[in-house]
Protein backbone atom coordinates (compact mmCIF):
# COMPACT_ATOMS: atom_id res chain seq x y z
CA UNK A 1 0.00 0.00 0.00
CA UNK A 2 1.30 3.42 -1.03
CA UNK A 3 0.02 6.54 0.76
CA UNK A 4 -0.16 9.77 -1.26
CA UNK A 5 -0.62 13.11 0.48
CA UNK A 6 -1.80 16.22 -1.40
CA UNK A 7 -3.43 14.06 -4.13
CA UNK A 8 -5.25 17.08 -5.56
CA UNK A 9 -2.15 19.30 -5.56
CA UNK A 10 0.07 20.20 -8.49
CA UNK A 11 2.67 17.52 -7.76
CA UNK A 12 0.61 15.08 -5.70
CA UNK A 13 -1.99 14.49 -8.38
CA UNK A 14 0.72 13.63 -10.91
CA UNK A 15 2.38 11.26 -8.44
CA UNK A 16 -1.01 9.63 -7.90
CA UNK A 17 -1.54 9.20 -11.65
CA UNK A 18 1.83 7.45 -12.02
CA UNK A 19 1.21 5.11 -9.11
CA UNK A 20 -2.30 4.22 -10.26
CA UNK A 21 -1.00 3.54 -13.76
CA UNK A 22 1.39 1.01 -12.25
CA UNK A 23 -1.55 -0.85 -10.71
CA UNK A 24 -0.45 -0.50 -7.09
CA UNK A 25 -2.94 -0.16 -4.22
CA UNK A 26 -3.14 3.45 -3.11
CA UNK A 27 -4.48 5.28 -0.09
CA UNK A 28 -4.85 9.06 -0.26
CA UNK A 29 -5.13 11.68 2.45
CA UNK A 30 -7.29 14.56 1.29
CA UNK A 31 -9.17 17.34 3.08
CA UNK A 32 -12.04 17.30 0.58
CA UNK A 33 -12.62 13.95 -1.15
CA UNK A 34 -14.93 15.73 -3.60
CA UNK A 35 -11.83 17.34 -5.06
CA UNK A 36 -10.73 13.97 -6.45
CA UNK A 37 -12.01 13.07 -9.92
CA UNK A 38 -14.73 10.41 -9.72
CA UNK A 39 -12.65 7.90 -11.67
CA UNK A 40 -9.83 8.33 -9.14
CA UNK A 41 -12.08 8.02 -6.07
CA UNK A 42 -13.25 4.66 -7.36
CA UNK A 43 -9.68 3.35 -7.48
CA UNK A 44 -8.21 4.54 -4.18
CA UNK A 45 -8.84 4.22 -0.48
CA UNK A 46 -9.65 7.68 0.88
CA UNK A 47 -8.72 8.94 4.34
CA UNK A 48 -10.44 12.31 4.72
CA UNK A 49 -8.78 15.09 6.68
CA UNK A 50 -5.50 16.92 7.06
CA UNK A 51 -2.19 15.05 6.99
CA UNK A 52 -1.18 17.28 9.89
CA UNK A 53 -3.80 15.58 12.09
CA UNK A 54 -2.47 12.76 14.34
CA UNK A 55 -5.60 10.62 14.01
CA UNK A 56 -5.69 11.02 10.23
CA UNK A 57 -2.07 10.03 9.64
CA UNK A 58 -2.36 7.13 12.07
CA UNK A 59 -5.20 5.71 9.96
CA UNK A 60 -3.48 6.51 6.70
CA UNK A 61 -0.13 4.91 7.59
CA UNK A 62 -1.59 1.74 9.13
CA UNK A 63 -0.33 -1.20 7.06
CA UNK A 64 1.28 1.06 4.45
CA UNK A 65 4.63 0.31 2.81
CA UNK A 66 5.51 3.77 1.44
CA UNK A 67 4.45 7.38 1.90
CA UNK A 68 4.63 10.35 -0.46
CA UNK A 69 5.07 13.36 1.83
CA UNK A 70 4.49 16.94 0.72
CA UNK A 71 3.60 19.85 2.97
CA UNK A 72 1.71 22.71 1.35
CA UNK A 73 3.07 25.79 3.12
CA UNK A 74 0.52 27.46 5.39
CA UNK A 75 0.21 31.03 4.10
CA UNK A 76 -0.83 32.23 7.57
CA UNK A 77 1.69 30.22 9.63
CA UNK A 78 3.73 31.75 12.44
CA UNK A 79 6.90 30.96 10.48
CA UNK A 80 8.49 28.47 8.09
CA UNK A 81 9.62 26.01 10.76
CA UNK A 82 6.07 25.86 12.10
CA UNK A 83 4.69 25.50 8.57
CA UNK A 84 6.94 22.56 7.67
CA UNK A 85 8.51 20.82 10.67
CA UNK A 86 5.71 21.24 13.17
CA UNK A 87 3.04 20.36 10.62
CA UNK A 88 4.97 17.14 9.94
CA UNK A 89 5.46 16.13 13.57
CA UNK A 90 2.25 14.05 13.94
CA UNK A 91 3.08 12.12 10.76
CA UNK A 92 6.64 11.50 11.89
CA UNK A 93 5.33 10.10 15.17
CA UNK A 94 2.98 7.80 13.22
CA UNK A 95 5.72 6.29 11.01
CA UNK A 96 6.55 2.68 11.75
CA UNK A 97 9.27 1.99 9.20
CA UNK A 98 7.52 2.95 5.96
CA UNK A 99 9.67 4.19 3.09
CA UNK A 100 9.16 7.95 2.81
CA UNK A 101 9.62 10.04 -0.31
CA UNK A 102 9.41 13.72 0.56
CA UNK A 103 9.55 16.98 -1.37
CA UNK A 104 12.06 19.47 -0.02
CA UNK A 105 14.47 22.14 -1.29
CA UNK A 106 18.07 22.60 -2.28
CA UNK A 107 20.47 24.32 0.08
CA UNK A 108 21.59 21.79 2.68
CA UNK A 109 25.21 22.24 3.60
CA UNK A 110 25.46 25.83 2.40
CA UNK A 111 26.09 28.75 4.80
CA UNK A 112 22.78 30.25 3.62
CA UNK A 113 20.57 27.32 4.63
CA UNK A 114 19.89 28.58 8.15
CA UNK A 115 18.45 31.89 6.94
CA UNK A 116 16.56 30.85 3.82
CA UNK A 117 12.93 31.07 4.85
CA UNK A 118 10.84 28.25 3.41
CA UNK A 119 14.00 26.29 2.63
CA UNK A 120 15.11 26.45 6.27
CA UNK A 121 11.71 25.11 7.33
CA UNK A 122 11.86 22.32 4.75
CA UNK A 123 15.30 21.20 5.87
CA UNK A 124 14.16 21.17 9.50
CA UNK A 125 11.28 18.92 8.41
CA UNK A 126 13.73 16.57 6.68
CA UNK A 127 15.83 16.33 9.83
CA UNK A 128 12.74 15.39 11.81
CA UNK A 129 11.84 12.61 9.37
CA UNK A 130 15.42 11.35 9.14
CA UNK A 131 15.61 11.21 12.92
CA UNK A 132 13.13 8.32 12.94
CA UNK A 133 15.56 6.11 11.02
CA UNK A 134 12.97 5.21 8.34
CA UNK A 135 14.14 4.72 4.75
CA UNK A 136 13.94 8.24 3.34
CA UNK A 137 14.52 9.99 0.04
CA UNK A 138 14.39 13.78 0.28
CA UNK A 139 13.78 15.16 -3.22
CA UNK A 140 15.62 18.48 -3.07
CA UNK A 141 14.05 20.52 -5.85
CA UNK A 142 15.37 23.64 -7.52
CA UNK A 143 13.04 26.58 -8.27
CA UNK A 144 9.91 25.33 -10.04
CA UNK A 145 9.47 26.39 -13.66
CA UNK A 146 5.75 26.23 -12.93
CA UNK A 147 5.95 29.22 -10.56
CA UNK A 148 5.84 31.34 -13.74
CA UNK A 149 2.16 30.35 -14.09
CA UNK A 150 1.30 32.63 -11.16
CA UNK A 151 1.97 35.58 -13.48
CA UNK A 152 0.22 34.42 -16.65
CA UNK A 153 -2.05 37.45 -16.84
CA UNK A 154 0.79 39.93 -16.36
CA UNK A 155 2.84 38.11 -18.97
CA UNK A 156 0.01 38.26 -21.47
CA UNK A 157 -1.19 41.80 -20.77
CA UNK A 158 2.04 43.62 -19.94
CA UNK A 159 4.79 41.38 -21.27
CA UNK A 160 6.48 41.32 -17.86
CA UNK A 161 7.75 38.70 -15.43
CA UNK A 162 8.62 39.89 -11.93
CA UNK A 163 10.68 38.37 -9.12
CA UNK A 164 12.97 39.45 -6.29
CA UNK A 165 16.01 37.61 -7.68
CA UNK A 166 18.56 39.56 -9.74
CA UNK A 167 17.92 39.34 -13.51
CA UNK A 168 21.41 38.03 -14.27
CA UNK A 169 21.58 35.45 -11.47
CA UNK A 170 21.84 31.98 -12.99
CA UNK A 171 20.19 29.11 -11.12
CA UNK A 172 18.72 25.64 -11.75
CA UNK A 173 15.03 25.24 -12.58
CA UNK A 174 12.92 22.09 -12.60
CA UNK A 175 9.45 21.16 -13.89
CA UNK A 176 6.90 19.80 -11.41
CA UNK A 177 6.08 16.95 -13.78
CA UNK A 178 9.69 15.73 -13.54
CA UNK A 179 9.60 15.90 -9.74
CA UNK A 180 6.42 13.81 -9.73
CA UNK A 181 7.94 11.22 -12.04
CA UNK A 182 11.00 10.77 -9.81
CA UNK A 183 8.82 10.56 -6.69
CA UNK A 184 6.58 7.91 -8.25
CA UNK A 185 9.55 5.86 -9.42
CA UNK A 186 10.92 5.74 -5.88
CA UNK A 187 7.53 4.93 -4.36
CA UNK A 188 7.12 2.00 -6.74
CA UNK A 189 10.63 0.67 -6.06
CA UNK A 190 10.63 -1.36 -2.85
CA UNK A 191 14.32 -2.29 -3.01
CA UNK A 192 15.98 0.87 -1.67
CA UNK A 193 16.97 1.42 1.93
CA UNK A 194 18.80 4.04 3.97
CA UNK A 195 18.49 7.78 3.70
CA UNK A 196 19.58 10.06 0.89
CA UNK A 197 18.97 13.53 -0.51
CA UNK A 198 18.20 13.48 -4.24
CA UNK A 199 18.89 16.84 -5.95
CA UNK A 200 16.42 17.66 -8.74
CA UNK A 201 18.07 20.39 -10.81
CA UNK A 202 16.48 20.21 -14.24
CA UNK A 203 18.74 20.04 -17.30
CA UNK A 204 20.05 23.65 -17.32
CA UNK A 205 20.78 26.76 -15.29
CA UNK A 206 19.04 29.96 -16.34
CA UNK A 207 18.83 33.60 -15.29
CA UNK A 208 15.70 35.71 -15.24
CA UNK A 209 16.82 37.33 -18.46
CA UNK A 210 17.38 33.88 -20.03
CA UNK A 211 13.91 32.82 -18.96
CA UNK A 212 12.16 35.82 -20.48
CA UNK A 213 14.17 35.49 -23.72
CA UNK A 214 12.95 31.91 -24.10
CA UNK A 215 9.40 32.92 -23.19
CA UNK A 216 9.48 35.69 -25.80
CA UNK A 217 10.58 33.27 -28.48
CA UNK A 218 7.95 30.64 -27.64
CA UNK A 219 5.07 33.06 -27.04
CA UNK A 220 5.80 35.22 -30.08
CA UNK A 221 5.81 38.54 -28.23
CA UNK A 222 8.42 40.28 -26.06
CA UNK A 223 8.55 39.50 -22.35
CA UNK A 224 10.89 41.43 -20.04
CA UNK A 225 12.15 40.60 -16.56
CA UNK A 226 11.63 43.05 -13.70
CA UNK A 227 13.36 42.75 -10.34
CA UNK A 228 11.12 43.74 -7.44
CA UNK A 229 12.83 45.47 -4.48
CA UNK A 230 12.73 43.37 -1.32
CA UNK A 231 10.39 45.61 0.67
CA UNK A 232 7.90 45.85 -2.20
CA UNK A 233 8.12 42.08 -2.76
CA UNK A 234 7.20 41.45 0.88
CA UNK A 235 4.34 43.95 0.82
CA UNK A 236 2.91 42.33 -2.30
CA UNK A 237 2.92 38.96 -0.56
CA UNK A 238 1.20 40.36 2.52
CA UNK A 239 -1.37 41.95 0.23
CA UNK A 240 -1.92 38.54 -1.35
CA UNK A 241 -2.83 37.06 2.04
CA UNK A 242 0.43 35.81 3.54
CA UNK A 243 1.18 36.43 7.20
CA UNK A 244 4.02 38.84 7.90
CA UNK A 245 6.22 35.92 8.96
CA UNK A 246 5.55 33.88 5.83
CA UNK A 247 6.02 36.90 3.57
CA UNK A 248 9.38 37.50 5.24
CA UNK A 249 10.15 33.80 4.77
CA UNK A 250 9.53 34.09 1.02
CA UNK A 251 11.76 37.17 0.86
CA UNK A 252 14.50 35.43 2.86
CA UNK A 253 14.36 32.51 0.44
CA UNK A 254 14.65 34.81 -2.58
CA UNK A 255 17.62 36.64 -1.05
CA UNK A 256 19.34 33.33 -0.24
CA UNK A 257 18.77 32.03 -3.78
CA UNK A 258 20.18 35.27 -5.17
CA UNK A 259 23.31 34.69 -3.06
CA UNK A 260 23.78 31.15 -4.38
CA UNK A 261 21.66 28.92 -2.12
CA UNK A 262 20.99 26.49 -4.98
CA UNK A 263 24.60 26.35 -6.19
CA UNK A 264 25.87 23.78 -3.71
CA UNK A 265 25.27 20.72 -5.91
CA UNK A 266 27.60 20.05 -8.83
CA UNK A 267 25.57 19.32 -11.94
CA UNK A 268 26.03 15.78 -13.28
CA UNK A 269 24.55 13.79 -16.22
CA UNK A 270 22.16 12.14 -13.75
CA UNK A 271 20.33 15.41 -13.18
CA UNK A 272 19.35 15.81 -16.83
CA UNK A 273 18.27 12.16 -16.94
CA UNK A 274 16.12 12.43 -13.80
CA UNK A 275 14.63 15.82 -14.71
CA UNK A 276 14.83 16.18 -18.52
CA UNK A 277 12.29 18.92 -19.21
CA UNK A 278 13.98 22.06 -20.54
CA UNK A 279 12.44 25.46 -19.88
CA UNK A 280 11.75 25.87 -23.60
CA UNK A 281 9.90 22.56 -23.72
CA UNK A 282 7.96 23.50 -20.60
CA UNK A 283 6.98 26.82 -22.17
CA UNK A 284 5.76 25.04 -25.31
CA UNK A 285 3.80 22.41 -23.39
CA UNK A 286 2.48 24.37 -20.40
CA UNK A 287 3.03 28.13 -20.48
CA UNK A 288 1.93 28.87 -24.05
CA UNK A 289 -1.46 27.11 -23.69
CA UNK A 290 -1.98 28.84 -20.33
CA UNK A 291 -1.24 32.28 -21.80
CA UNK A 292 -3.50 31.65 -24.79
CA UNK A 293 -6.34 30.61 -22.47
CA UNK A 294 -5.90 33.57 -20.07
Amino acid sequence: MIVVTTPTGHIGRQVLDHVLAAGRPVRVVVRDPAGLPAEVRDRVEVVPGSHGDPDVVARAFDGADAVFWLVPADRRAAGPVEAYREFSRPAVEALTGQRVVGITALGRGTPLAGHAGHVTGSLAMDDLIAGTGVPFRALAAATFMDNVLRQVRGIKERGMLFDAVSPDHVQPMVARRDIAAVAARLLLDDTWTGQEEVPLLGPENLSGNDVTAIMSDVLGFPVRYGQVPGAAFKEQLIGAGLSEAMAQSMLDMAIAKDKGLDDGVTRAPRHAIDTPTTFRRWCEDVLKPAVEAA
